[in-house]
């Protein structure tokens, strides 16, 4: 296993095309925009390496019996799936934000059920080719980018009707010793530091549709590959200073990426779907289940610096005794709380499934999230309204430096007399960045839409069987 250090010089040997503001980035180890998201990622390492954590950054390689980073793990039992979220919960008390590679980790674990399950049916090697590419990944310690989702142009047609083919990532060649694919993924979280990428198919396919049922391994610098970083609330703050950022070490969010693929060559050794359109609508469900289980992980463990930056606010204002202030970050812990015994249920409903990987239960996964795109939003809304108004019209941080000014802003900002000036303004900084913008819009469409979620609940929610439970006691016979 690496840790953050070497995770760092790793990204060094590994040169993707990368742009942003127009301009190409020769380093994200370096780059202020990128530097913060390699920091949240190394967080990742360096705790797997610190003894303290070592039962929730680490597991058992059920390929090798070797002690690899969680995140390249597949899941063995209840027990991984439940550590999984309590892992992610901790790490994201010590960054505030996201640490990216948990997109990754779900692609692995969903890819390697339904390669299982295609082998099953057809008789391919999908799985055998995936579980060396695998035992690489854990053998090196690699960040993998899950890469599922595509621009997805006209809503209402599928992939094979688009008037640009290109809208959904589709081979282009086959060839003896590989194919090619063309498109672009968007919203990749993690992709600029990452070492690879898992592209998987984003959503059900039908005949017609079979060049674009494709999912494979794809190195971040492989030739033909494009990303352009995308922009975050108040990115430009971080080339301008540290104070304003709120967390100057870390990121906001997730440093997502359009990442476009311009005829990239990828081995048959790496492809691990590759037509079977029957298989494209389980694959989306396992990797979306997965991915919101994590929400009850993360997402509470960022309210958990919001709620602490909220309360520090209201010592810092004088009004923390107020039982309504009070009232209200019990409000706050109890949505955040929900969040987590959410994520929790998920994960002890798991199931074994044929492949021998743990798998978590999907309707209760899909409430995590949709209790994620509400729940995010009242708790942000409960931090701007105990913080005040002042979070919003804060001078520049370079006012606060500036000679002529810099006296009036420590005097006129003083709250309570126990904190200066600029505490509470670097606290009302990190509580602004967290609780707006980027941070909100990821926790309603990050893992799909709500209306994704809906869809899958009442998928999942046995509206026959509620039917016949009623029926019975009101003796109905149906």
């Amino acid at each position: 296993m690496m840790n953050g250090k070497e995770y760092k010089e790793s990204l060094k040997k590994v040169h993707p095309t990368i742009y942003y503001m127009g301009e190409k980035i020769e380093s994200v180890v370096d780059h202020p925009m990128t530097k913060p998201h390699v920091n949240s990622a190394a967080m990742t390492y360096e705790l797997a390496c610190d003894p303290m954590y070592e039962n929730l950054m680490t597991a058992k390689s059920h390929l090798t019996g070797k002690k690899i980073n969680r995140f390249t793990h597949v899941h063995q039992s209840t027990e991984d799936l439940v550590n999984k979220v309590k892992m992610m919960r901790m790490i994201a008390q010590k960054t505030g934000t996201c640490f990216q590679r948990c997109v990754g980790l779900d692609a692995m674990n969903a890819t390697f059920i339904t390669t299982y399950n295609m082998d099953k049916k057809y008789g391919t090697d999908y799985h055998k080719k995936f579980l060396k590419w695998l035992e690489y990944v854990q053998e090196n310690d690699l960040m993998i980018a899950g890469s599922m989702t595509d621009v997805k142009g006209d809503r209402s047609k599928k992939p094979s009707g688009q008037s640009d083919p290109d809208l959904f990532t589709h081979v282009v060649e086959k060839r003896e010793d590989g194919i090619v694919i063309k498109g672009a993924k968007a919203h990749m979280t993690g992709m600029a530091n990452s070492h690879e990428m898992l592209i998987l198919p984003t959503t059900n396919l039908l005949p017609g549709d079979e060049d674009y049922a494709i999912a494979c391994a794809v190195p971040v610098d492989a030739e033909g590959v494009i990303h352009i970083f995308g922009r975050q609330t108040n990115d430009q703050r971080r080339l301008q200073g540290d104070l304003d950022t709120g967390n100057s070490e870390y990121a906001i969010v997730g440093g997502e990426t359009l990442t476009v693929l311009d005829n990239v060559f990828v081995p048959w050794d790496r492809v691990f779907m590759c037509g079977e359109i029957e298989f494209a609508q389980d694959y989306v469900t396992r990797f979306a289940a997965y991915h919101r289980q994590n929400y009850g992980g993360c997402k509470v463990g960022n309210s958990d610096v919001l709620i602490g930056a909220t309360s520090l606010i209201a010592k810092m204002n004088g009004t923390n005794k107020a039982s309504h202030i009070k009232d209200k970050l019990i409000e706050m812990t109890h949505l955040a709380e929900t969040m987590y015994c959410c994520s929790l249920a998920c994960s002890y409903e798991g199931v074994k499934e044929e492949a021998g990987s743990y798998y978590v239960n999907t309707l209760l996964a899909n409430e995590v999230k949709l209790n994620c795109t509400r729940n995010m939003y009242e708790i942000s809304r409960l931090a701007h309204d105990i913080a005040g108004g002042f979070i919003a019209t804060l001078p520049h941080e370079w006012d606060l430096k500036a000679e002529e000014t810099g006296k009036y802003i420590r005097k006129f900002f003083v709250g309570n007399d126990a904190y200066s000036a600029e505490d509470r303004i670097k606290i009302a900084r990190l509580l602004e960045n967290m609780s707006g913008g980027t941070a909100l819009a990821e926790s309603m469409h990050g893992a799909g839409s709500p209306q994704a979620m809906r869809i899958m609940i009442y998928r999942e929610s046995n509206m026959d069987q509620k039917e016949k439970l009623a029926a019975k006691l009101a003796h109905v016979e149906l």
